[in-house]
């Protein structure tokens, strides 16, 4: 098992944009299919409690899978569960938005996450609250430790 990293700032935007956007079914207590932004991809995503606010994850996301990092599909599910924070201003304000779309046309997150930045604020959601709530569950993935755990996959 390897201990995943935290993920760019960008992921918790587009998890919670999972979430508006309904992409996320709950198939158990541990497991989750979440549906990419385009719709052609399924990301199975399990999560086990393992004890001492630690858990083990699998999620195929590209994220997860090859750099290492929490996954937006693991992000989503640890929300919907409640394991991580939710602000449903914040899940409104980053419905709806063509993820996949946007970072291949400008393969830097700063430029897509300042472009889904000036959106919200253009939908009255200030980008001061958006920092807030990205501080709020980067603050939380601190005291928690997310291993990947491939076995998780043959469940």
């Amino acid at each position: 098992m390897k201990l995943l990293v935290k993920p760019p700032r960008i992921k918790v935007l587009e998890a919670v944009g999972a979430i508006g956007d309904g992409r996320i079914r709950v198939v158990s207590e541990t497991e989750a299919i979440v549906k990419s932004s385009t719709g052609e991809r399924d990301y199975r995503v399990v999560l086990v409690e393992s004890g001492e606010g630690a858990f083990r994850a699998y999620s195929n996301d590209n994220g997860t899978l090859y750099r290492g990092y929490i996954g937006y599909p693991i992000i989503s599910f640890m929300i919907v569960k409640g394991i991580l924070p939710v602000d449903n201003e914040v899940v409104r304000a980053f419905t709806g938005i063509p993820w996949k779309e946007l970072n291949e046309k400008y393969q830097k997150y700063a430029v897509v996450e300042s472009i889904v930045l000036s959106r919200a604020e253009r939908m009255g959601v200030p980008r001061s609250i958006v920092d807030e709530y990205v501080t709020l569950v980067f603050k939380k993935l601190s005291v928690i430790r997310v291993y990947f755990d491939e076995e998780l996959s043959r469940r």
